[in-house]
């Protein structure tokens, strides 16, 4: 499996230890296998360059879980969101989506406390599908291993932005459409 992390520096050797564990699949080193998901998320900096760092994940001999947009999905974000036990410790590696509230800056509506969980998940389902796939484990981190970095053009960048900002305006107007239906 082919996986991209962008950052201000290159990272051969990534920190698991590094993330916060209220994150939504807990602690660990984040990538996706969508390079231009990876790179519409870059920010370009005055101080530094930006990278791409490719890696290659070898699943053999190791505890991969694979989580689809459903309940247990949703439970485990909010689980981890609410800094609650990972209660998928003991895999290697955790792969899924990424919650489209944290993309399209929707979190605080999502957990507030206002929608119940069924809504909140239906609501989460809109949009777009990125996977992400977060290293948990030491063994995890061995199974990646770090093959080059690019130097992320401004051209890039901008377009990666642009591409962010029409389907953040498409999300928005689903996601009210959605929260509208739901006030009936």
């Amino acid at each position: 499996m082919i996986l991209f992390h962008t950052s201000d520096t290159i990272i051969k050797d990534p920190d698991i230890h590094r993330g916060r564990s209220n994150t939504d699949f807990g602690q660990g080193f984040y990538l996706t296998p969508d390079e231009s998901f990876a790179c519409s998320w870059a920010r370009e900096r005055t101080t530094s360059d930006i990278y791409v760092n490719r890696y290659e994940l070898d699943t053999e001999g190791i505890k991969v879980k694979v989580l689809s947009r459903d309940e247990e999905w949703f439970s485990y974000i909010f689980d981890n969101r609410r800094s609650k036990a990972d209660s998928l410790a003991d895999y290697d590696v955790i792969i899924g989506s990424i919650a489209n509230d944290t993309l399209f800056e929707t979190y605080g509506i999502i957990t507030s406390g206002l929608l119940t969980p069924d809504q909140a998940l239906e609501l989460l389902g809109i949009g777009p599908e990125y996977t992400q796939v977060a290293i948990k484990t030491d063994a995890g981190a061995k199974a990646l291993q770090w093959i080059d970095a690019e130097v992320l053009s401004a051209d890039a960048m901008a377009a990666g932005r642009k591409e962010y900002e029409r389907q953040k305006t498409a999300f928005d107007e689903d996601f009210a459409r959605m929260l509208e239906a739901q006030d009936e």
